[in-house]
């Protein structure tokens, strides 16, 4: 009797009542693990032999906001396809749907994935005799309470059998995930993080200042988005979350190179403040202040779950390594790039919050500038420049809303950011780049209006390969280069002398020597000094995501290749010396690298193609 009893409390709380729906996934190497998950096709088999319990109730009691959680299942007719979905609302029930034009009967009654998954097998690999397994979820604080759901059937025919208790973070709605960027101009810094606050609840600011003095507050600006300003599915449909409120500060007028300590604050309308945790970083150097400044870059890192869960589908094998190399080396590191393909969520919207969860110890403590990548952004009839479906229906909402960029449309995502001796210009590939359009003048502009005497270092950067790489499927089209990739590019890097050029897309690392139209203007190979006569091009696409095979044929201009996981770090040591290290995000060696040193004179002497026609009339 009690056990029936607990079964109808159950069906209760869900409202599961009506069955069927179409599969949500498909089959493919490098797929998101949630689109694996034919979760509308998912059917009600609650049992009275199968329980799934979830310890502690009750999460970040002490402020945390990251918390592992034990979940014990037990299911008399174990199989090895069993597993566990965590959801979150902990409700996932019909009453979550949209609306749809179909009979009720054929309204999905689970139509949310979940937000993370494991198989009842992952670390208990008796569980198909006893029936009784333990498992261990890392679980973020996402606004929202969770619950635990054991299936059995697989993915792709999942049947409910049963449903664990709720539990909840202490204050779900607490400001989390500080995400810095640099502001307009070098001595502004932006604050982003996320919030269960409205504005009509609570008013959002930012606590900020020098150790010792007196702290300022200020005020921050709140956006959100719905399910409407989606493009298509998964981000409509099943991928759908509520992604709370993104909250963005400008600290402005700030002193070059001071620490500063800073939390984000939401004032009640009782006057109460609910307080983030403490954060500190170093403001920018002045432009073309002559001092150590050391710069991160890398394409395509995602997402990993320290938990394990779906991690079995080799997704981003090597997004952790890359993170944890970076945080270990924090302290000797001033800005970090991430171009393109940042959480890899394509349309499962929770993803976002534990790709900022993940990022959130570089991210709080250094500007973390962004590009947009074909993840973020590409969409059908979306006014992406290619069409397809990479984006999973973001179509680039996600991406423009979670980090700020100091773009004069963050639509159009290409900006311009100067650090010190450096002068960054990032494009956005998404967006049509080609001579003519809006971008191109922007990219010359950029380019164009570096004074080279204080910022000597002129780096450009981009998603796709507008450059060159001997990628498999480039060499397959004979080009070596996204098409129409450097056609309209190559003229301006080489008239304004761009130093690097630095690209994702491609997930391994390549080098060039310095090229112009596809020729190495010296026989250098590491030490590079006196005219800059061409620009070198670098792939650095291997962060996280699975690798991408070279071809076979190695290009003359091709100078070192590696099929792992990596990134960059620059140093700058002066105006005339910067060193160039590629690592290893699975030990943080240097595996690669060069250095530049050359003199102000260096830059102002013409090349091919590098200076207007002169007269010698007097």
């Amino acid at each position: 009797m009690e056990q029936s009893f607990q079964l109808f409390a159950i069906l209760v709380i869900l409202g599961l009542t009506n069955l069927g729906g179409a599969a949500a996934g498909g089959g493919g190497f490098g797929e998101q693990p949630l689109s694996k998950i034919a979760i509308e096709k998912a059917t009600l088999n609650l049992s009275c032999t199968a329980s799934i319990n979830a310890s502690p109730l009750v999460l970040g009691l002490q402020g945390e906001d990251t918390e592992w959680v034990t979940v014990k299942l037990e299911n008399h007719t174990p199989t090895g396809d069993d597993w566990v979905g965590v959801f979150s609302p902990a409700r996932f029930n019909a009453s979550m749907c949209p609306p749809v034009n179909a009979p009720e009967e054929q309204t999905p009654y689970i139509c949310t994935a979940p937000i993370k998954y494991k198989y009842a097998t992952d670390s208990n690999a008796n569980y198909t005799k006893t029936g009784k397994a333990t498992l261990k979820f890392q679980l973020i604080n996402q606004r929202a309470d969770f619950s635990f759901a054991l299936f059995t059937g697989g993915l792709l025919n999942p049947k409910l059998v049963a449903v664990s208790n709720f539990i909840t973070f202490s204050n779900p709605k607490a400001p989390v995930y500080p995400r810095l960027a640099q502001g307009k101009s070098w001595n502004e810094m932006t604050v982003t993080w996320t919030s269960g606050y409205d504005i009509n609840e609570a008013v959002p600011f930012v606590e900020w200042g020098i150790e010792g003095q007196t702290r300022m507050r200020s005020g921050a600006g709140t956006l959100t988005f719905d399910r409407s300003m989606m493009c298509g599915a998964p981000a409509k449909t099943v991928g759908w979350r509520d992604p709370g409120f993104i909250h963005t500060s400008f600290l402005k007028d700030l002193w070059p190179n001071i620490k500063q300590f800073y939390r984000m604050g939401h004032r009640l309308s009782n006057g109460t403040i609910i307080w983030s945790k403490k954060y500190t970083f170093r403001s920018s150097p002045y432009p073309g202040q002559d001092s150590l400044q050391r710069v991160i870059m890398f394409g395509d890192m995602g997402k990993g779950e320290r938990d394990g869960s779906n991690e079995y589908s080799n997704y981003q094998p090597g997004a952790l390594n890359t993170t944890d190399q970076i945080i270990k080396d924090l302290k000797n590191i001033d800005i970090v790039f991430h171009i393109g393909d940042l959480s890899y969520a394509n349309g499962y919207i929770s993803q976002w919050d534990q790709f900022t969860a993940q990022v959130e110890p570089i991210a709080s403590t250094v500007p973390y500038m962004v590009g947009s990548g074909n993840h973020e952004r590409d969409w059908p009839d979306s006014g992406s420049f290619y069409d397809k479906v990479d984006s999973g229906g973001e179509c680039g909402v996600l991406a423009e809303t979670m980090f700020y960029v100091p773009a004069e449309n963050r639509a159009k995502f290409w900006y311009k950011t100067d650090y010190g001796m450096f002068r960054f210009c990032i494009a956005d590939t998404e967006h049509d780049w080609r001579e003519g359009s809006e971008q191109y003048k922007f990219i010359e502009n950029c380019l164009a209006t570096v004074d080279r005497q204080k910022q000597p270092w002129l780096i450009f950067a981009a998603h796709r390969v507008l450059g060159y790489s001997s990628d498999y499927w480039y060499g397959q089209e004979g080009s070596f280069e996204e098409p129409m990739g450097r056609e309209s590019l190559q003229r301006l890097w080489q008239k304004y002398k761009v130093d690097i050029a630095f690209y994702g897309h491609v997930h391994n690392y390549e080098r060039s020597c310095p090229v112009y139209q596809s020729q190495c203007v010296t026989s250098e190979k590491s030490h590079y000094s006196g005219t800059v006569k061409g620009t070198i091009h670098v792939v650095v696409g291997g962060a996280g995501s699975h690798l991408s095979d070279f071809s076979q044929v190695t290009p003359n201009w091709s100078i070192f290749r590696d099929y792992d996981y990596g990134f960059v770090k620059m140093t700058a040591f002066n105006h005339t010396s910067l060193l160039f290290e590629y690592k290893k995000s699975s030990d943080g060696k240097v595996y690669d690298s060069f250095t530049i040193s050359r003199d102000y004179t260096d830059v102002l002497a013409c090349v091919h193609d590098s200076c207007e026609a002169t007269t010698a009339a007097s």
